[in-house]
């Protein structure tokens, strides 16, 4: 059986990999989308920061691949296999739901999250290359598309304004963040992925100057690159 989870991750992260190549791609919600249409809105990171995606698949591939040939029967590996592939499996069908419904893609990009951090979570300690860098690097972005997913629907349906969907979400963002980094004290890569996000969210701000939300992400940035360190330094790598 445990092989048999090794070549369904692999095939998970294939179909991932694959999905933007095999549907006309996603290039963030369009602005007629919603009600109140989200023309460069202050929750969302500059378009460069989504190139962070080409790493995500090439990691969370070249893990599987790993996993598959050389740590089969690993139970570090093993432990996280059901609840990754489970994210993969959903991320791989994600693409063509997020061009058609905003709510639906917001509800399963909170599934991919909450299954790829568990993944990480019952991760073992070896292998943190193979293993828990690429999960973190996805789980790490996910934190912050999940939470921008939610800001926009907030904006978008008039919920509340622009900033002040911006500003919840990304408190939202932090406060998962930093939970995580503390228990996953090993993998600062998800941290790394997170500040990725939060620095393109930024650049957003910058034209049009949006002080609350560059304020925030400034104080997000420094205090998740402080949990980060000095769990490093307290947990050195074994």
């Amino acid at each position: 059986m445990h092989r048999i989870k090794a070549v369904l991750t692999l095939l998970a992260a294939g179909a991932f990999l694959l999905s933007p190549l095999l549907s006309s791609g996603f290039a963030g919600f369009s602005p007629d989308q919603f009600p109140i249409p989200q023309v460069d809105p202050p929750v969302q990171p500059a378009g460069y920061a989504f190139s962070i995606w080409g790493l995500i698949y090439l990691a969370l591939l070249a893990g599987a691949v790993y996993g598959a040939i050389k740590r089969a029967e690993h139970p570090g590996w093993d432990a996280a296999r059901w609840p990754l592939i489970a994210s993969l499996a959903v991320g791989a069908a994600w693409i063509p739901i997020a061009n058609r419904s905003v709510f639906g893609a917001t509800v399963l990009i909170w599934i991919m999250l909450v299954t790829a951090l568990l993944a990480l979570r019952m991760a073992g300690k070896d292998d943190r290359l193979w293993l828990r860098s690429p999960i973190a690097l996805y789980a790490g972005w996910l934190t912050a598309a999940s939470c921008v997913a939610i800001g926009l629907v907030l904006a978008g349906y008039g919920w509340v304004g622009g900033t002040t969907a911006a500003i919840l979400c990304i408190l939202l963002a932090l406060a998962i963040a930093v939970a995580v980094q503390i228990a996953r004290a090993d993998t600062p890569e998800y941290a790394l992925s997170v500040i990725w996000a939060l620095i393109g969210i930024t650049v957003s701000n910058l034209d049009p100057l949006n002080r609350a939300v560059l304020w925030l992400c400034a104080a997000g940035i420094v205090v998740l690159g402080l949990v980060a360190w000095r769990q490093a330094i307290r947990r050195p790598e074994r």
